[in-house]
Order: C-alpha cells, then structure tokens, then sequence
C-alpha cells in the first residue's frame, strides 16, 4: 500500500498545481498557465487511473465500497468528464470550477479514516448488480455536478452581462445558450442513469439483505433526487422554462444531490458498510 499512498500524495500536489495554474488563467487570462494546468491536470487524471487499478488488484475487488473509495471515485469522474467536455466544447472555465471541488474532495480523503471491508462482508457484497449499480450512482452524481457547475457559470455570466463588464474572462464563461444547453444535456443523461442504478440497488438489496425496507433512507432520498431533476427536466421540456429561473433550480437540485450522499447515507440501514 505504500506506492498506493506515494501515488495519492503526487496526485494531491499535482492537482494543487494544475488548480493554481487555472486559478491564474481566471485572474490574468494567462493562457501559457492554463496550457500547463491542463497538462497537469491529465497527469491527475492517469495517477488517478493508476491508483484506482493498484488498489483493485490489491483487494480483488473494485475499490468503491468504503467512503474514502467512494469519494477518490467520485473525484475521478468530475476530472474525467471535465476533461472531456472541456476537449469537445473548450470551455477553460469549466475545468477550474469543477476541479476545485474535485481537489477539495481528494484533499477530504486524506483525513477520511481508512475503512476495510472484511472478506466474509466483501463477498456478501460484491455481484455484478452491486458493481453496476454503484458504479452509475457515482456517474449520474458526475453529471448532476458539472450540470450545476454550468448553471453557476451560466448565473455568473448573466451577471457580468447585465452589469455590461465586457471583456475577455466573459467571453470564456461560453455562451449563455452554450450554458443552459450543457446543463440540460448533462440532467438528461444523469436521470435515466440514476434511475436505473436505483432499480439495480433495489433489486441487489432485496436478493441480498434481509428485512430490507424501501423506507430506507437512503432510498427515499434518491427518488427524491430523481423526483427533483424530472421536475426540472419538466419545467423545460413541458412548460418551456429557460435562463435564470432554470440555472437557480438547478443549483438547488444539486443541494438535494448532496444531502442524498453525505446526510442519508449516516442514516441508512441499506448501505451498512458505509456504518
């Protein structure tokens, strides 16, 4: 576990790095900084993929049951959507605010106690339904996260345009349209996704675990969580609600995201080895 260890402290300074660089880039438009933040930040990104892999053949098994693996999980999936997005739609911006959230999620890690799942409740837990169904809860989170990221750029912006500050930092928030369309395109992907991890989860819990309930709190959060995002995505679609109205609910969806994660799972009886 040592190399493991040795490869999560470079990743750490490095992704300190790579956020300072775009943090300059925000202040100074500084592309040369923001060239070099990116190429860091890919760097990240593989010790992430590395660390991810050593940890899996370490334990034989995917390393995503315990909070610390949940969250190191979490994490690499904002760097690798943000990277990818940012390859597509050049959005510079984008990548400092989700990495920022990103790195302070890592940097939590550090201080995370280091949970192990024993072998007699590793075997108990892992299937094929468990693996899928935690491994798209953590996608669909990735989505909604960058889905609320847009909206704040896309609050910010409006922001800067209503108080006609026109210059080069506006120009690279992106487009409004540019913005709003992310951000829906992201919700409607992350619905059906969770959704589905739901029915998953269900289905594993009732196979697996005895006296399981659908009051479980964990549970009810996240339908309220996919109850709150297909209001949202009516809002749009049915009723034709845009701009601001839409970027404000957004970001208090994320709100429920949150609370379904780190409040929920403290009082759920269903996902016990996060107890």
């Amino acid at each position: 576990m040592q190399n493991a260890n040795w490869i999560y402290d470079t990743t750490i300074i490095l992704y300190a790095l790579s956020i300072i660089g775009y943090f300059i880039d925000f202040l100074q438009n500084n592309r040369k900084a923001n060239r070099i933040a990116f190429w860091l930040l890919s760097i990240v990104w593989v010790l992430q993929s590395v660390f991810f892999v050593q940890r899996m053949v370490e334990m034989g098994r995917p390393p995503i049951l315990t909070p610390f693996e949940g969250l190191f999980f979490y994490a690499w999936i904002l760097v690798t959507l943000s990277l990818v997005l940012n390859w597509f739609f050049r959005i510079d911006f984008l990548v400092f605010f989700t990495n920022v959230l990103g790195f302070l999620i890592m940097s939590i890690n550090l201080f995370a106690p280091g949970e192990q799942v024993s072998d007699e409740m590793s075997t108990r837990l892992i299937s094929e339904l468990l693996v899928i169904h935690v491994t798209m809860a953590f996608i669909s989170y990735g989505t909604f996260t960058l889905s609320c990221i847009f909206s704040i750029m896309y609050l910010l912006q409006h922001r800067l345009l209503k108080q006609r500050k026109w210059n080069k930092r506006l120009q690279r928030l992106g487009s409004l349209s540019t913005l709003e369309r992310l951000s829906y395109g992201l919700n409607i992907t992350g619905v059906p996704i969770l959704l589905l991890s739901l029915i998953l989860g269900v289905i594993w819990a009732f196979l697996k675990i005895q006296d399981f309930s659908l009051l479980d709190a964990k549970v009810v959060s996240s339908f309220v969580v996919i109850g709150v995002y297909s209001v949202f995505l009516y809002q749009k679609v049915a009723r034709g609600l845009q701009g601001k109205t839409l970027a404000v609910w957004n970001t208090a969806a994320f709100l429920i995201v949150l609370i379904n994660y780190f409040l929920a799972s403290t009082l759920t009886e269903f996902h016990f080895w996060y107890q």
